[in-house]
């Protein structure tokens, strides 16, 4: 008797560890559908501001947009505002032909944090001044591989060694 409850034990934490091990990720966070410059647009003169629109409405907290240009300067004029689905930020008046990236980091309507980026290409030259330097990375948007399977692998197997243990001294007749 004690032999089969071992074994559903093990069965049990084998097969909770399975399902941590094979689920796959959550997609429920907020997405972009579209951007102004559109992504990978080509673009003879400045715009007046960049836009990222997402499938549903941020939340205004914590929401950032930078432009970086080609020089590796911002270009971005002022913080960023939500405005429902909306993130947005004014631009200067744009200079050195090339790629401009959008870099964006949101809280979505379900208080998970969703970054990434869009680019567009000046094609003609503009007579802008840049902002200063940019962090590239804090704008890169990489932190890694998420903790949370760790910590939840991490106290499946102790309390997989907790319940071995007390099967096993209750087997020997000892209390734990």
């Amino acid at each position: 008797m004690i032999t089969t409850a071992v074994a559903v034990v093990a069965g049990v934490l084998c097969s909770a560890l399975f399902g941590v091990v094979t689920a796959p990720e959550a997609h429920a966070h907020s997405q972009v559908v579209s951007s102004d410059p559109d992504d990978g647009a080509r673009v003879e003169s400045s715009p007046a501001r960049a836009t990222v629109t997402f499938n549903e409405p941020l939340q205004e907290a914590f929401a950032v947009l930078t432009v970086v240009g080609p020089d590796g300067n911002y270009w971005q004029d002022g913080d960023a505002v939500v405005d429902g689905p909306r993130l947005s930020v004014g631009l200067r008046e744009l200079g050195p032909t090339g790629t401009y990236t959008l870099n964006y980091r949101v809280t979505s309507a379900d208080g998970h944090p969703v970054d990434g980026q869009r680019s567009f290409e000046l094609t003609v030259a503009g007579s802008g001044t840049p902002g200063p330097v940019a962090d590239t990375a804090a704008d890169s948007g990489d932190d890694g591989p998420p903790l949370w399977p760790f910590i939840v692998v991490a106290v499946l197997v102790l309390v997989g060694g907790l319940g071995v243990v007390v099967v096993l001294s209750r087997r020997s007749g000892r209390s734990v």
